[in-house]
């Protein structure tokens, strides 16, 4: 699949992200020239220290925000992979005006860069969220509803934009709505953790998570190597229908939060038998949070070949062997 990129350049921005990291990894793991574009806002180091040495890796420090060093880091790219955002529903309710920022801002400086540079191809995260309060499931690409959060809207926004790019400038984009992600190099820290990884953290250290309500919400959690795989289809695929629209990432099918914490549970008891007894207390439910999330993978299963490998339980597996290691 990746052996069209051979001779060929790979920007991702936010490469020190948690998803960022792994295409990185992904990339140089396939002899791929690969560009990482990072302020270090939420990116770690620690994430791209292996790849430094790599003759294939080029690191620019530098912020979306500023379009300087957009155009610095898209120079001689053939293709970008945009995941530089700042994330969580929660963060942009307390500070919109710095997810925006981010978000919408720096992303028209990447599509302006990414323009100026005549790239190939921009494929860019985007984000389920887009869907709102419209409560049919599964989500189906061409319908949505109200945005629930000021993140949402900015994630909304970036579609808009890169839609106009192409028919404005003839920039080719792929967008990809992730439903939540979850993986190795997901940070379990901070106060905007995603749910699995602070999860994890918390059985470790025989502590009690905090569910969101009663437990009965449910999401289409996604692992890391499903969305390595969408990314690398959307910058390979020679399937011209295939461009310059939106795909769900995920594996389509759907578990609560009182499920999740079962299999954590399940599979930590393989490395801590007394993590089993770890109890778990519940709190009011969050704002703008939607109740049920659930993907409809049938347009890139169509279009881009997409075949998500890893079910709910198998990625846990993985990711948590991953925590063991490294917590």
């Amino acid at each position: 699949m990746l052996d069209k990129l051979q001779n060929k350049t790979v920007l991702v921005t936010g490469g020190a992200g948690f998803i960022g990291s792994n295409l990185c990894e992904t990339l140089l793991s396939n002899n791929i020239k690969t560009i990482c574009l990072d302020n270090f806002a939420t990116g770690k180091k620690e994430n791209i220290q292996p790849f430094l040495k790599d003759k294939n890796f080029k690191l620019v420090e530098g912020d979306i925000r500023n379009l300087e060093d957009c155009h610095t880091a898209c120079n001689n790219v053939d293709y970008v992979l945009h995941q530089a955002a700042l994330g969580s529903v929660p963060r942009s309710i307390k500070d919109p005006i710095t997810t925006n920022d981010v978000n919408v801002s720096g992303f028209l400086n990447m599509l302006v860069a990414a323009r100026d540079a005549n790239v190939e191809r921009f494929v860019y995260a985007a984000s389920s969220s887009t869907y709102g309060d419209h409560e049919a499931l599964p989500k189906v690409e061409d319908t949505i509803g109200k945005p629930l959060s000021p993140y949402a809207i900015t994630k909304y926004v970036n579609e808009l934009y890169a839609d106009i790019f192409n028919k404005s400038y003839g920039l080719n984009t792929i967008g990809l709505r992730y439903f939540n992600v979850f993986g190795r190099r997901q940070d379990p820290d901070g106060a905007y953790a995603a749910v699995i990884p602070l999860f994890v953290k918390q059985f470790i250290n025989h502590e009690s998570p905090m569910i969101n309500g009663d437990g009965s919400f449910s999401r289409d959690f996604t692992y890391i190597d499903n969305v390595v795989q969408m990314n690398m289809l959307a910058i390979t695929t020679t399937n011209k229908k295939a461009l310059n629209t939106v795909y769900n990432v995920a594996y389509g099918d759907r578990t609560t939060l009182l499920e999740l914490t079962e299999l954590l549970k399940k599979h930590l008891s393989d490395f801590d038998d007394t993590i089993k007894n770890v109890s778990i207390k519940h709190r009011e439910n969050r704002v703008g949070d939607i109740p049920h999330s659930l993907a409809s993978v049938d347009k890139a299963k169509k279009l881009l070949n997409y075949n998500p490998k890893f079910n709910i339980n198998d990625g846990i597996k993985e990711a948590v062997v991953w925590y063991w290691k490294n917590l």
